[in-house]
């Protein structure tokens, strides 16, 4: 048998080692943070009415604080995509469109929160033309105040959808200055553009890519979020970005990304999960 000398400190020390691990383990589970779902809906094509019990069953699993919708339709037969998820899921909502309420069709995008809502506001983009809009909710999590917007951004891939996408951007980014009262930001949606297109460059350079943070050291170039089974090419244009000094994204995932019956999809997106941790401090 060996001496205490020997082979006891260093069990020790790879003890106190497994601890600290642990402990360091535990105060990220416990610090507080949030998770936002967003994802394209495809409005009601193909199998509506099935394919929201789908898209119903994984919110209730997920439980996430925050969903944002981009192709939210509304129109006569068709209860708005958004309300109804919200009923069933215990959801407050709010929808944005450029249709004016009372309209007999009316498309737009949504946030549905299931934390309490303190301040809600909207925006249709610049330039008018092109019939975009943003949605706000400031929300409470755990009595911290955090902004998240949703929006769907042109969806051309020329120049002229490049420069249509700056531009909207560049109206985001004020309005976002005009209503975050100087609580954290995220902002989900369908870009229409991958994380690093030249036209987001203003929105990069201020805030993170949830999913890319994660993955970091994946290769993000074959991950797409266009569901493979409707287009071709791979391509990453749904986002959650977050303000970096004030949030860091600790998971991130694919949602709807497996068919839920033979040749059968809950959209021609996939979905994007992520848990967003508040800095500390806050």
């Amino acid at each position: 048998m060996r001496r205490a000398g020997g082979w006891l400190p260093q069990a020790w020390l790879l003890g106190l080692a497994l601890a600290w691990a642990g402990a360091a383990s535990a105060a990220e589970t416990a610090a507080a943070s949030m998770s936002v779902v967003t994802f394209n809906l495809h409005h009601d094509r193909e199998d509506w009415p099935e394919r929201r019990r789908v898209i119903q069953r994984e919110l209730e699993r997920l439980q996430p604080d925050v969903i944002a919708l981009q192709e939210v339709i509304q129109k006569p037969h068709v209860r708005n995509q958004a309300a109804w998820l919200a009923r069933k899921l215990g959801y407050e909502y709010l929808f944005v469109s450029t249709d004016p309420p009372g309209r007999f069709k009316r498309y737009g995008n949504a946030l549905l929160t299931r934390r309490p809502v303190l301040a809600r506001n909207e925006h249709l983009l610049a330039p008018l033309r092109d019939y975009r809009t943003v949605g706000h909710l400031r929300i409470d999590v755990d009595g911290q105040a955090v902004n998240v917007y949703a929006t769907h951004l042109n969806e051309r891939s020329d120049e002229d959808g490049k420069r249509i996408r700056g531009e909207q951007i560049a109206d985001l980014l004020a309005f976002v200055a005009r209503t975050d009262g100087g609580a954290p930001v995220v902002i989900a949606g369908d870009f229409n553009a991958q994380v690093d297109a030249g036209d987001l460059s203003p929105l990069r350079q201020r805030y993170g890519d949830s999913y890319g943070s994660v993955h970091v050291n994946n290769e993000l170039a074959q991950v797409s979020t266009l569901n493979r089974h409707y287009f071709d090419a791979p391509r990453r244009i749904d986002h959650v970005f977050f303000q970096q000094d004030q949030l860091v994204a600790r998971e991130a995932r694919l949602l709807f990304d497996e068919p839920y019956a033979e040749g059968r999809w809950a959209s021609d997106h996939y979905g994007v999960w992520t848990r967003l941790q508040f800095a500390p401090g806050l």
